[in-house]
């Protein structure tokens, strides 16, 4: 469907798109996240034929951005971060404006205008000046231009920013929709809308593509593989021995428990490897009996923190405080 090859943006001595590469199936929701700054909108500029790459080609439904663009454009409907709308129009002449420009034959503009109108909960306000309306309506009616032409791919580059939070249910329910019919790439950095949203993730950090994956994909890329804690009933080192039969077990390490007579353990284990079942017979058989099992879920901010070094910028940060803090504590005692 969308075959990106080695996309690169400089501006001057910038790079703001580093050799990205990455393929686009059809009937999907793709989300890009990744911190501001991080190259998502100018990615999307670049395959929407809006800004030139400095290098790499994108290829849609067959169709060279470069070589072909009006055949590339056409498969493509694109919402910018800021809508962009004539505010001096109503809404139907809006549309029926990008209609004429995206050569819809005339016989069918009329019915498509309305039946995207009503897709778009925006036939309401159809005879309203555009200037006239909340932002949640002109994000709208910008989403309606997208898919005037009924192209294959529809892009949205932040379609959420500045929406109320029913808004921005109303609109993530619209791109589910828009996915029953069309392939959508959403860019967005707000973990929760891409997780809600998307089957496959892409991040991007410092304009170079560290991830792509599903959902549950990403999970398994995290450092250290599976976490867990117990708290077992008995000695540390009868419940050491057993843990040593495990080579799955990458390291553990112990605490002390609240409960009487018990020790707590977080283990560190392989990716792909569940010891749970097994560990609990043998734990049973060695009179250890496991007094509490948790498996510890990492999230999504926990991947995009990894993956895109953000982590290190918060530990960093918040070392400067407490050194800050400390030093303060020492001014004040002089």
């Amino acid at each position: 469907m969308i075959e990106v090859k080695n996309l690169t943006k400089k501006y001057g001595e910038h790079i703001a798109v580093d050799h990205l590469s990455f393929h686009i199936d059809r009937g999907m929701i793709y989300g890009f996240l990744g911190p501001n700054g991080a190259g998502k909108s100018t990615t999307m500029n670049m395959m929407t034929g809006y800004i030139a790459a400095t290098e790499g080609t994108v290829t849609i439904n067959g169709y060279d951005m470069l070589k072909e663009p009006e055949k590339a454009k056409k498969s493509v409907g694109y919402l910018p971060e800021i809508p962009p709308v004539y505010t001096d129009m109503t809404v139907w002449e809006y549309l029926k404006f990008a209609a004429a420009l995206k050569k819809v034959p005339k016989a069918e503009r009329i019915e498509q205008i309305e039946s995207i109108m009503e897709q778009t909960g925006i036939g309401e306000v159809s005879g309203r000046l555009i200037r006239n309306l909340s932002k949640g309506y002109k994000q709208r009616v910008g989403l309606a231009q997208a898919m005037i032409g009924y192209p294959e791919v529809i892009i949205l580059d932040e379609p959420t920013v500045g929406l109320d939070p029913k808004q921005m249910i109303e609109m993530r329910e619209l791109m589910r929709e828009l996915a029953k019919k069309h392939t959508v790439i959403l860019s967005s950095h707000i973990l929760s809308e891409v997780s809600a949203v998307c089957d496959h993730i892409m991040i991007i950090s410092k304009g170079k593509l560290v991830a792509s994956d599903t959902r549950e994909g990403l999970m398994t890329m995290l450092r250290g593989g599976i976490e867990m804690s117990l708290c077992v009933k008995g000695e540390q080192e009868r419940l050491e021995r057993v843990l040593q039969d495990y080579p799955q077990i990458t390291g553990y390490s112990f605490g002390a428990s609240k409960e009487k007579d018990c020790i707590t353990v977080d283990l560190k284990i392989q990716r792909n490897e569940d010891i749970r079942e097994a560990l609990f017979y043998q734990l049973n058989d060695a009179k250890l009996p496991i007094m509490e099992l948790t498996r510890k879920e990492r999230s999504l901010e926990d991947v995009f923190l990894e993956l895109t070094g953000e982590d290190e910028k918060h530990e960093d940060t918040e070392n400067k405080n407490i050194e800050k803090e400390e030093e303060s504590v020492d001014d004040s005692n002089i």
